[in-house]
């Protein structure tokens, strides 16, 4: 089923719309003369570490350490994000590195493939 041109215009509008109130609605709700409330500077603290620990949650919770491969590429790439973490103190590329490093290692290495 297709949509029409009426209602491809209508949802080009309404994710425009979304986009530019989910960009403007920040400042409009606090603007730059007002202290930030106490509660969004806590969010700002501990959301970033809890979504961290969430994507680590995620990608651990289907491996199984007794088959396969038993986690031994997921525990090496967990160390080379620790690694780098603590070294760059970059999530961003903590998450990259780790990432990478797990491609390879699964792609490349044969004791490891699955």
């Amino acid at each position: 089923m297709q949509m029409t041109f009426t209602q491809q215009m209508i949802t080009i509008a309404v994710v425009a719309l979304g986009t530019a109130l989910t960009r403007f609605l920040p400042f409009l709700v606090f603007p730059a003369g007002r202290p930030t409330p106490a509660y969004v500077q806590y969010l700002g603290k501990v959301l970033p570490p809890a979504v961290f620990g969430l994507l680590v949650v995620y990608c651990l919770k289907d491996v199984s350490v007794l088959t396969g491969s038993h986690g031994i590429p997921e525990l090496v790439c967990i160390a080379v994000v620790v690694l780098l973490h603590l070294w760059k103190r970059q999530m961003l590329l903590s998450i990259a590195g780790g990432t990478v490093c797990y491609m390879l290692l699964v792609q490349n290495v044969s004791f490891f493939a699955k």
